[in-house]
Formats: C-alpha cells, structure tokens, sequence
C-alpha cells in the first residue's frame, strides 16, 4: 500500500479546515524565528552586521543569542538588517494595533 501525498491528504479533506491550515501555514511562513534567522534572511553577515551597527562582531553574536532586548536595540538591529520594526498589540474584542511611542522605537 502506497501512501497519500500531502496535495492528496488536503484535497481530501472538508473546505473549512483546508481554508484554516492554508491562512495558518501563510502566517508561518511570514514569521521569522530569532535575529540570526532574520539576518540570514536579510543575506547579511555577522561582520556585516556590525559594521553598520559600529560595534565588534562578537557583539553581534551576543546579540543574536539574547532573548530579552532593550526595543531600542531591536530597532537597531533590524534597521541594520535593512528593516523597520512595528510593534503589534492584539487586544481582546479591540483588534489588531499597531503600537508607537514607544521608548525609542521611532527615534
């Protein structure tokens, strides 16, 4: 017995739960997991990285291993990576919001 192919498996099931993995899988695949992944992606090096942030490249390692930044040196390091950063709130029965004024997010 030979096993189905993933185009089969969702051709095969109901309409509503192929339109939920599908919008699930597009927000995966615009999330981006920890800032050397998003280096990565920018195709910038760590050296590269720390010539425009004006500090030594093992700053940037130590950076890209931090899980609790300063928003200021988020903002920094994605604009280094050619970006901008926003930040999103979601708030029960409020929606989606975009967050500004924030420490030095705009400066």
């Amino acid at each position: 017995m030979m096993g189905r192919t993933h185009s089969e498996i969702m051709a095969a099931m109901p309409e509503e739960r192929r339109r939920r993995i599908e919008a699930r899988t597009a927000e995966l695949v615009g999330e981006v997991e920890g800032l050397k992944a998003l280096r990565q992606l920018a195709e910038r090096s760590q050296v590269e990285m720390a010539t425009t942030l004006k500090i030594k490249q093992p700053s940037v390692h130590k950076i890209e291993r931090q899980t609790d930044l300063y928003l200021s040196t988020l903002r920094r390091y994605v604009e280094a990576a050619g970006g901008t950063l926003e930040l999103r709130v979601e708030l029960p029965g409020k929606g989606v919001m975009h967050l500004t004024g924030v420490g030095d997010l705009h400066g």
